[in-house]
């Protein structure tokens, strides 16, 4: 049971649960939830309210599973202190968000494990500045910082390989700099922010339907789900009721995007050891489907769709016969596809027992989506979202070995359901009551948790909006912010050659990274 002694007080938005704490209760109220919750700190974030109540706010959110809810603490900083007790020391997923509340605030977590610069590097970005503060200024190029520290691991034999940030291909910017001795990698660090836009920022000031096209921009491959991310938050800000027969669209099209980006992958993996046959089969199967996108839409990555209250578009009885004869052919040849891959034997020595990622490491990581079900961990936002998936006989679909070819699998089997998925949401639709558009005359200050299930894992937005119906604060977490330390557990006591298959069955984003 809660302690509910030290507690300040409570609010509650639709399925969030707030517990205000002073500073100095904030540390064990965290580590409190995480323990009864079995949750990963899923988001946490800084809030510059120094305007309105002359303090800086701090929010530590986790995941009831259980009770199907959020339950996030918050606690209020002085502005002339700016820090709190950290929580990495205890809970390791909390510290990628000490770092940025760092750099982007200024505000420390005394005790950290880590506070290095994330996307503000060193050697371009001066001492004092912070972004994200509501008086912030932009900086000269003075009194700059000094390189970044690399971990550093010697001895006898160990070499020592960077690669990038610039790479091979379309992929983004990202550095890796691997330990290896003999063959074998026993370190990988990743430095990442190359590509940091200040996305967060870009947010404030933005009327709704402005922000919505932003959300959309943010990465490329999860238009859709990042825009319903975005719309569930204000949707619950303004007590909009989604109808269900928009639930079933929006479904409809999220597993659409699920299903393009899973086939990318395995043919990214295929290509990955050599079966480039396999890659480009994966590849004509993705182009169908992001043709189907087109026909159903009139965009290839279901741009424009999403509004708040629901879609702007509607399946007609031709769009709907067009969707369950495509579903026929896409299914079809992704069998092919699947018993080519899995027959393979050279294949399978390829990704078997591969790039593992263990359970407990997982756990403590706070990794989500594919990597962490493939890992045995069970988490899928879709079994809590809505009734929609439920009620269709939605699985989550887990596998114990944590291994590329584990990651394969769960791809191939979500792929599969998500053709199931789609079939019986569209056989519940009956007709569609479009968006509700925004009238500037009920405009609404207010806050929530806005989040779906990507098809890379758990995608979180936290909105304010203020009195006039503009962005005040906006808050976004993509799987990959989570995910990318898991790729540099998964490599180790492997060799460099099988870095890219490993790579790629994680196959994380470096825009929904460096917001």
């Amino acid at each position: 049971m809660m302690n509910t002694a030290l507690i300040q007080s409570f609010d509650r938005v639709m399925n969030e649960l707030y517990i205000e704490v002073k500073k100095e209760d904030f540390k064990n109220r965290c580590l409190a939830l995480h323990k009864e919750l079995n949750s990963p700190v899923m988001m946490m974030f800084a809030e510059d309210d120094r305007k309105e109540n002359n303090d800086f706010k701090i929010y530590c959110v986790f995941l009831d599973k259980a009770a199907r809810q959020w339950t996030i603490v918050k606690t209020k900083i002085s502005p002339e202190s700016k820090k709190f007790e950290a929580l990495s020391k205890d809970v390791y997923s909390a510290s990628i968000f000490e770092r940025q509340i760092k750099e982007m605030f200024g505000i420390e977590a005394e005790g950290a494990i880590d506070l290095r610069a994330l996307s503000l590097h060193d050697e371009v970005w001066p001492k004092g500045y912070y972004p994200q503060l509501k008086d912030f200024k932009i900086p000269g190029h003075d009194n700059l910082k000094s390189g970044y520290l690399f971990n550093k691991i010697q001895g006898e034999g160990i070499f020592e390989i960077p690669v990038g940030p610039v790479h091979a291909g379309i992929i983004g910017p990202g550095h890796f700099r691997f330990n290896v001795a003999g063959e074998p990698i026993i370190n990988l660090e990743t430095r990442l922010g190359f590509t940091h836009r200040g996305v967060e920022k870009l947010f404030e000031g933005k009327k709704i339907e402005e922000a919505i096209a932003l959300s959309e921009c943010i990465s490329g491959d999860s238009v859709f789900a990042y825009s319903v991310a975005f719309c569930n938050a204000i949707e619950k800000i303004y007590g909009i009721e989604v109808p269900y027969q928009s639930q079933l669209l929006r479904a409809i099209f999220l597993e659409l995007e699920r299903m393009y980006n899973h086939v990318s992958d395995i043919g990214g993996i295929a290509l990955d050891v050599g079966f480039s046959f396999c890659a480009n089969y994966a590849a004509i199967i993705k182009e169908n489907i992001l043709s189907l996108n087109n026909e159903l839409t009139n965009s290839r990555y279901l741009k424009g769709v999403n509004g708040i209250g629901g879609t702007s578009k509607k399946l007609d009885d031709k769009s709907r016969i067009l969707l369950i004869n495509s579903l026929i052919s896409i299914e079809k040849d992704f069998n092919e596809l699947k018993n080519m891959l899995l027959s393979n034997a050279s294949f399978m020595d390829r990704v078997e027992k591969t790039g593992i990622l263990r359970k407990k490491t997982a756990e403590d990581l706070g990794i989500t989506g594919v990597v962490a079900r493939a890992s045995g961990v069970p988490i899928d936002l879709r079994e809590i979202s809505s009734e929609t998936y439920k009620d269709e006989g939605f699985k989550l679909i887990k596998h114990q070995e944590g291994d590329v070819l584990a990651r394969l699998n769960v791809r191939v089997e979500e792929f599969i359901q998500s053709l199931n998925l789609i079939r019986r949401f569209e056989s519940k639709i009956k007709y569609v009551i479009l968006g509700q558009a925004q009238d500037d005359t009920c405009l609404k200050e207010g806050f929530a948790l806005g989040y779906t299930e990507a098809w890379r894992g758990a995608l979180l937005f936290w909105v304010r909006t203020n009195k006039e119906g503009l962005i005040e604060r906006c808050k976004i977490v993509d799987p990959s912010v989570h995910n990318w330390h898991g790729l540099t557990f998964a490599v180790l006591e492997n060799i460099v050659p099988d870095f890219p298959v490993c790579n790629k069955s994680f196959d994380l984003s470096y825009s929904g990274n460096d917001l």
